[in-house]
């Protein structure tokens, strides 16, 4: 018996039972739904779904009893016959490589969107499919905490070339609007993400712990503009670490304390670790800074891991030196390899998070590397970054929706 294959399009008022009525039409006939899908935008319902039915009177009845459903339930309906030449190349299409494009931003205005959309539609790649992942914002009580994100999964061919042109108009666009924009493969290592590793210092916390010291030390001009630097990538940092050390000779090791208890956890930082705690992630810090402040932040956030300079301290004071090798760059990549292989993981199951120069390496070998409030340098040099909004940003890069992270509360 010869088949017909017709894409019904369904709009109107979004109520319980249309996609039932629609669907039980349609098993009468015997009809095989070969694909479906909606979407809800204020109470209004777009429903797409393509089916094969028995040619002849069958099908003709079928569209029938259809529209007359439609009519019943207060929706609009249309049909549109797809020869099966069409269908199979369209099947075909499914094979392509895909790719997931995150937009995040405080608000998104319909000029960013338009931006974005136009450069992947310049590389003739189509989107399949547009999802909203924070809540619905209100007009009237203005928000403590504004965010909007919304996640475009597109597909096609995209060459290695085509993936540095892509990132680099983003990049662009990104510069231009003020809007974050991040561009993954979405394989099996994007859905499966089991550890994420922090920088601390203007990552999880929102100072650099060293400044602070020199500032209670009578150094802190001197000891900022050697931070600052290092951060930069102008000089190296094991240089800058060993100048800034010898310049906190002499602090007084009750001083850490008062430091520690006083540090400023960065906006969504708790609500990341939270999430991601629940969900079974593994969390490390991996810090150019000292231990004695990752383990206060281990303690007051929950995380596993900690990695970070020791501070030389004799009777009671800060000698200048330090114990053990200086955790830089090179010491963050193999630190992040290290806990890798204690988990038994992948390192493309990695995500990377970071502001500094000294985080690029990790960055580029983790699974997924996130350039957060970064540096110039460290940001054009990054696979992803977060600019306009906070740690908690990172949950949509990994397709959390609000209501996936506000579960836990």
């Amino acid at each position: 018996m010869a088949k017909e294959i017709y894409l019904l399009n369904i709009w109107g008022h979004d109520k319980p039972g249309i996609t039932y009525g629609l669907t039980e039409v349609l098993s009468k006939y015997n009809a095989k739904v070969l694909d479906i899908g909606q979407a809800n935008i204020h109470d209004t319902l777009s429903l797409g779904m393509m089916f094969e039915i028995e040619s002849g009177s069958n099908s003709a009845a079928a569209l029938k009893d259809l529209l007359f459903k439609a009519y019943e339930l207060g929706i609009k309906a249309k049909f549109t016959p797809i020869t099966l030449e069409n269908y199979e190349n369209w099947v075909n299409l499914q094979g392509k490589d895909r790719y997931i494009v995150t937009i995040l931003g405080e608000k998104l205005t319909a000029k960013q969107i338009s931006k974005i959309t136009k450069a992947i539609a310049e590389k003739n790649l189509n989107i399949d499919s547009i999802k909203r992942l924070t809540g619905r914002t209100s007009l009237i009580n203005e928000e403590e905490y504004p965010r909007a994100c919304i996640q475009l999964s597109i597909r096609g061919g995209i060459g290695v070339n085509n993936k540095s042109d892509f990132n680099e108009r983003f990049m662009q666009i990104s510069t231009e609007l003020d809007v974050d924009i991040a561009f993954q493969e979405d394989n099996i290592y994007r859905r499966n993400r089991r550890l994420v590793c922090f920088d601390m210092d203007s990552t999880l916390i929102q100072a650099e712990v060293i400044d602070k010291l020199a500032e209670i030390a009578g150094v802190g001009d001197e000891v900022k503009a050697i931070t600052e630097s290092a951060m930069e990538g102008e000089i190296d940092f094991k240089e800058s670490f060993i100048r800034r050390m010898k310049l906190l000779k002499g602090l007084r090791e009750e001083v850490l304390h008062d430091v520690a208890i006083n540090l400023p956890i960065t906006k969504g930082a708790r609500r990341l670790i939270d999430t991601l705690k629940s969900y079974g992630f593994k969390t490390a810090i991996l810090s150019g800074g000292f231990t004695y402040f990752g383990h206060y932040l281990q303690k007051e956030l929950g995380m596993d891991y900690v990695y970070a300079n020791q501070l030389e301290i004799k009777d009671g004071v800060l000698t200048g030196g330090y114990l053990g090798d200086i955790v830089d760059g090179n010491k963050k990549a193999e630190y992040l390899k290290e806990i890798v292989k204690k988990e038994g993981i992948d390192i493309s199951q990695t995500i990377a998070v970071g502001d500094g120069a000294n985080d690029l390496q990790m960055l580029n070998l983790a699974g997924l590397g996130i350039a957060f409030h970064a540096k110039p340098k460290v940001k054009d040099n990054a696979q992803n970054s977060i600019s306009s909004i906070g740690l908690d940003g990172v949950l949509y890069l990994l397709g959390y929706h609000d209501r996936h992270i506000d579960l836990f509360k």
